[in-house]
């Protein structure tokens, strides 16, 4: 394959991934976007412009989500020497994103 291919095929890839995401949430309203990400577990921190009511506004970007993760002893049985078998299992506590929107 030629190098340009490879490389146009590459940033097209880049740019559907990082793209898609911002177009999907232009095509909801702000209430649906944040829904949405409230149901996928997201704890919504909503940034906003303006004053207008929200079915006015505009999401303009969705960005720094965050996952706070902490480990769990899991005790599951004894190992061949007759110990506890012990392990350490990470556990998500919490998830947060932030939605802007444009209400002017």
């Amino acid at each position: 394959m030629r190098p340009s291919f490879i490389l146009a095929t590459c940033a097209t890839s880049v740019a559907a991934v990082l793209l898609g995401p911002a177009a999907a949430a232009h095509a909801e309203t702000p209430q649906e976007t944040i829904s949405r990400l409230q149901s996928a577990g997201y704890t919504v921190n909503v940034d906003r412009v303006g004053s207008a009511p929200i079915e006015d506004c505009v999401v303009t970007g969705v960005r720094n989500p965050q996952t706070v993760t902490d480990f769990v002893r899991v005790y599951d049985g004894r190992n061949k020497d007759g110990s506890r078998d012990i392990d350490l299992v990470p556990v998500v506590t919490s998830r947060s994103i932030s939605v802007s929107l444009n209400c002017a």
